[in-house]
């Protein structure tokens, strides 16, 4: 199993855990830094939900990396965006990097 170099992670976002929904609207947890490698293309996705989304943005992270959808996500550029899913990538012993995408609105 190959893991994604880390040389690869060359941005980082700050990630804000999604906690539900209070009386004054969606509530994060504390900002977490996270090192990734964001790829800023729009294209069209599947929600947990099951409904087409567009995905302005994907960041790819090291394995094990846990990040619940609608989670607040600050992008380098200063952008805030939420997630759509954060989906494991395992090349199941092939000669890929193995790594989590995050897809995000």
């Amino acid at each position: 199993m190959s893991r994604i170099p880390g040389w690869l992670l060359r941005h980082r976002i700050t990630v804000e855990e999604y906690l539900g929904e209070g009386s004054k609207g969606p509530r994060y947890g504390p900002p977490q830094e996270l090192r990734c490698f964001v790829d800023e293309q729009t294209r069209a996705v599947r929600s947990p939900g099951g409904e087409d989304v567009t995905s302005s943005s994907t960041a790819y992270a090291a394995p094990g990396t846990r990040v619940r959808p609608l989670s607040r996500v600050t992008l380098p550029s200063g952008r805030k965006t939420t997630v759509i899913a954060a989906l494991d990538r395992d090349g199941g012993g092939l000669p890929t990097p193995d790594h989590v995408e995050i897809q995000l609105q």
